[in-house]
């Protein structure tokens, strides 16, 4: 799995989750312009195949428009510190293996 994380998520994220997701990359290690526009980071994960893990919206209102890939994570989690966040990864690698596997599915919400 690839995921690339959201600048609304800490870049220690990719640290605390290498051992299961080796492929995580945080747009802040990108070649994209700081901060990158959610155009930008919707055009960086479609062409290297990676699945975009975000609190923001908006990538869900992009996913609705255009469809997958990339396919879009949303976590719904609230205010949340990294290790919040990454429990609740963990928690939800199941589903999130078979979302990533999934030809039907391009938007997977983490409560």
């Amino acid at each position: 799995m690839k995921f690339l994380f959201d600048e609304n998520i800490s870049y220690r994220i990719v640290k605390k989750l290498a051992e299961i997701i080796p492929d995580c990359l945080h747009v802040s290690r990108t070649s994209l312009e700081i901060p990158p526009s959610d155009a930008n980071i919707w055009k960086y994960a479609k062409e290297n195949g990676f699945v975009i893990v975000t609190f923001d919206e908006d990538f869900e209102d992009l996913s609705n428009l255009y469809g997958f890939p990339p396919k879009v994570i949303v976590l719904r989690l609230g205010n949340s510190s990294t290790q919040s966040i990454t429990d609740a990864i963990l928690l939800k690698m199941f589903d999130i293996e078979q979302f990533y596997v999934s030809d039907s599915y391009g938007l997977l919400e983490i409560f």
